[in-house]
């Protein structure tokens, strides 16, 4: 807020982008998290002690999980289906088309190119792309957006089922050098299954699910500490009578290995993006499955 005549008026988002814009990149996360924390107190103060803890032990935050080698024919399986499937040979085809689509308009994608935060890994975003054409679900919620590229191959598996809506909570890059490029990857053709929830899960996803649920896919890629992956893991698991949820970085603590452990044998896998640098899980939900909190 500004003081103007004695009275306090809103203070400009864009000129606050603007000003946070202009400091030297090494700033420019810090000034973020200053203003998520005026916003959103919980949200700030739990980024800057994980990024703390990760400065001063990069490894003793990290959960180290059993690699499921043999999750995609399990998961198959699991879902009545054949192995191997021509969804993944179609997969094969469609991420080199995103790629290019990215890099025509000047952005690699890959570890650590968007503000120091990663893309989707093809190994991550093939799981999804997977599990979407095969359980062809009607409503998907996700977190984290970036540039869109799970968002894009969600959008892409509903051309191809002929249904589906996507929401996508988002809270844009602590950099707003960055916010040119959220949903960078999604062309405008794709869009009109697509809903954009700017904010933090926290703030948005309850009230999102009971909006629009019972969902039948979810997909976490935002902020990967232990707190914030408890918090939307119990949301979205409650809100959907059965389906498929997708976590990215489940090494990064041990959020997801304790909510694994209430569900059922053979009911979730771990498995290894392409490049081996991060892990992700798949947990499948049946009708009435609600592990306790």
């Amino acid at each position: 807020m500004s003081r103007t005549g004695g009275q306090l008026s809103p203070v400009d988002p864009d000129r606050v982008d603007r000003f946070i814009g202009r400091l030297p990149r090494r700033l420019r996360w810090a000034a973020g998290v200053v203003r998520l924390t005026v916003r959103e107190p919980a949200d700030g103060v739990d980024r800057v002690l994980t990024r703390a803890r990760t400065l001063v032990a990069r490894e003793s935050q990290h959960h180290h999980y059993a690699i499921d080698h043999d999750w995609q024919p399990g998961i198959h399986e699991q879902l009545g289906l054949e192995w191997p499937c021509a969804a993944c040979g179609h997969f094969e085809q469609l991420w080199p088309q995103i790629v290019e689509y990215v890099r025509a308009q000047g952005v690699s994608l890959g570890r650590g190119t968007y503000g120091g935060w990663d893309d989707a890994d093809p190994g991550f975003a093939r799981a999804v792309w997977c599990l979407v054409i095969h359980t062809a679900p009607a409503k998907v919620v996700e977190t984290g957006v970036a540039r869109g590229v799970t968002s894009r191959v969600i959008l892409e598996a509903f051309e191809r089922t002929g249904a589906g809506h996507l929401w996508s909570i988002d809270l844009p890059a602590m950099d707003p050098s960055l916010h040119r490029e959220i949903g960078l990857a999604v062309p405008e053709a794709l869009r009109r299954r697509w809903t954009y929830v700017a904010g933090t899960s926290r703030r948005r996803l309850p009230g999102l699910l009971d909006r629009v649920g019972p969902i039948d896919f979810f997909v976490h890629d935002s902020s990967h500490t232990e707190r914030n992956v408890r918090f939307e893991l119990h949301h979205a698991w409650r809100g959907m009578k059965r389906g498929a949820i997708v976590v990215d970085d489940v090494e990064k603590s041990n959020a997801f290995a304790a909510f694994a452990v209430k569900l059922p044998k053979g009911a979730w896998y771990v498995a290894e993006a392409d490049d081996a640098s991060a892990q992700f899980a798949i947990a499948l939900k049946s009708a009435g499955v609600v592990p306790s909190r």
